[in-house]
């Protein structure tokens, strides 16, 4: 058990994307000394991060720091979240990824909480090695935030296809840590909350993830960046996609070269859609 003062890891990601975020309301809102400092505070919250938190033996993060700062090193799916709020280190980003997606930590249906090969593993505990799709979203988003696009696929084709053995297609709360090889289906938690809220939104969540949708409302601008689909996914159209007071109808479709092709196929108000595809270096600009 770790000692007591603990920090974790991912609490560390938490506030530097909000100091990040919080800078540019105040760039907005022309308090710009404000926004230095906020950034500067962010800036050093990463570096010490990157410094105190890997565990270089491991090629990972540590699950949080304890007492005289010494690492509770075991591999778990916290730091795949702190990929999601984008405090890590690009040279680190890679192994964070590749740990995250071991033999010990996807189940197949999706990354457990904690690695099977850990002594405190547990399939059925609740923060001991179970799923969590909410936890797969953010980590999902945060492979796609560094550039791992078939990772990011593969999480998402997991988890739609294990929401298909439950009830309505309604993800869990949470399910069992069990490997997929063992069972056919995915082994519910006993008393998971079915439905509920962070559940729910995974599937929402991840949609705009691996399409490379960034909205920004005040500028009435929505990026598309190197969309992606999931491997048995063709096409898929967004209907009435708002951005500010505009609205968009988005179709994206798979190419003969496999790459994904984006349209706008109708926009209702003041929006500019910028399609980039870093593959190619193409730059598009919509303005119907």
């Amino acid at each position: 058990m770790a000692q007591p003062p603990i920090w974790l890891v991912e609490v560390q990601g938490y506030v530097y994307l909000a100091k990040v975020a919080l800078a540019n309301l105040y760039d907005r809102a022309g308090e710009s000394e404000r926004a230095t400092q906020l950034r500067d505070q962010a800036e050093g919250l990463r570096a010490r991060f990157n410094r105190d938190f890997w565990v270089e033996e491991r090629q990972f993060y540590a699950l949080a720091l304890q007492a005289q700062n010494r690492p509770a090193d075991a591999v778990s799916s916290n730091p795949g979240q702190a990929l999601w709020t984008g405090i890590i280190d690009p040279k680190n980003a890679r192994p964070t990824a590749d740990r995250v997606m071991s033999d010990g930590m996807f189940s197949g249906w999706g990354i457990r909480t904690l690695s099977s090969k850990e002594p405190r593993y547990n399939p059925i505990g609740y923060h001991l090695g179970t799923v969590w799709p909410h936890d797969n979203s953010l980590i999902a988003a945060g492979f796609r935030r560094y550039g791992f696009d078939l990772e990011a696929c593969r999480v998402f084709t997991a988890i739609v296809e294990a929401a298909q053995h439950f009830e309505h297609y309604r993800l869990p709360e949470v399910f069992a840590g069990f490997e997929r090889e063992s069972y056919g289906v995915p082994v519910r938690y006993p008393v998971a909350c079915h439905p509920q809220a962070w559940a729910a939104g995974t599937v929402p969540y991840l949609i705009p993830a691996v399409l490379g949708l960034t909205p920004d409302g005040f500028e009435r601008r929505l990026r598309i960046r190197h969309p992606v689909l999931l491997e048995f996914v063709h096409w898929l159209e967004l209907h009435r996609l708002r951005v500010g007071r505009a609205h968009a109808d988005l179709r994206f479709e798979r190419t003969a070269n496999g790459t994904v092709h984006a349209v706008v196929v109708n926009l209702d108000g003041d929006l500019d859609v910028v399609i980039e595809d870093d593959t190619e270096n193409v730059r598009k600009k919509w303005d119907l």
